[in-house]
């Protein structure tokens, strides 16, 4: 059973809701970190459809864990009552419509005889600290944070824009639905946390030794951009400060950089200024 050592989840902006969220429940823990077509019209939240898939994952991923034996299974539940709660709702039009969905990446880690499996969608993280101090890394997100930020620096230069209004510009909006719809034309599911069950096929799965001691902190790219994306620490540097100050100094750090040393995203381009940043620390 996981002990929860401490947690963080704030909005990238006080004026926009939290579209990230964390949780754990016995031998099992998630963070999920969602996204909107920008300006697309909520029907399940008042403010973003996001938040809203997120939250209904969240709870019910707290009630079902208990008696789950897997994590694809136990994903593909949870998107099949996402899929049929979305759309005794929305309109008929948008319940096809893979553009206007509200989409997430996320980690779900669960331990089991001293092994922890860790599922994962898109750039969510995994960073295990094991009683020897060595640290493994599990998920996607090094690699993808390099393609977005090399996308971010062009859509940037393009449209002489930077973070704070870059997702307004119609020059990264053709290219986000461009690539929305590229996606829902292949036929093949999205790897995200979606309306479409079948995208649990596309689950990273890997696993790493998980003995009494062995600490978990899970991390939306909001956090762990720290390490992917500024630079400012190692995964070993980032896991030592979390366990000896806690999470929050860490993400004051991140803040730091984003609004003092780097608002304009010239050194490290992104598509907002800050993005939600969320974070889960626990002993096994």
């Amino acid at each position: 059973m996981f002990t929860v050592l401490d947690r963080i989840s704030w909005p990238g902006h006080p004026d926009k809701p939290n579209e990230d969220i964390c949780g754990a429940s016995g031998d099992w823990a998630w963070v999920i970190d969602t996204s909107i077509f920008p300006g697309t019209k909520p029907v399940m939240h008042e403010t973003s459809d996001a938040t809203w898939l997120a939250r209904f994952a969240n709870e019910r991923l707290s009630e079902l864990v208990p008696h789950a034996e897997d994590g694809v299974t136990l994903l593909r539940h949870v998107m099949e009552e996402a899929r049929t709660a979305y759309r005794a709702v929305a309109p008929l039009e948008r319940h096809e419509d893979f553009v206007t969905w509200p989409l997430g990446a996320m980690t779900l880690v669960r331990r089991k005889d001293n092994v922890l499996d860790a599922w994962t969608f898109g750039d969510t993280t995994a960073y295990v600290r094991q009683p020897d101090n060595s640290v493994q890394v599990l998920g996607d997100a090094p690699g993808l944070r390099e393609a977005e930020a090399a996308k971010a620096a062009e859509l940037m230069q393009q449209a002489g824009s930077r973070p704070t209004a870059i997702l307004g510009e119609p020059t990264f909006l053709a290219w986000l639905g461009e690539r929305r719809e590229r996606q829902r034309r292949s036929g093949v599911p999205a790897a995200l946390l979606s309306l479409n069950p079948d995208a649990v096929g596309r689950l990273r799965h890997e696993t790493a030794p998980c003995h009494e001691g062995t600490a978990i902190l899970l991390a939306s790219d909001g956090f762990s951009a720290l390490v992917d994306l500024y630079r400012a620490m190692d995964a070993k540097t980032l896991m030592e400060a979390a366990l000896a100050t806690g999470i929050e100094p860490l993400a004051k750090l991140a803040r730091g950089i984003e609004t003092e040393r780097d608002p304009d995203g010239r050194l490290f381009p992104r598509f907002k200024t800050s993005d939600d940043t969320t974070a889960l620390l626990l002993r096994a």
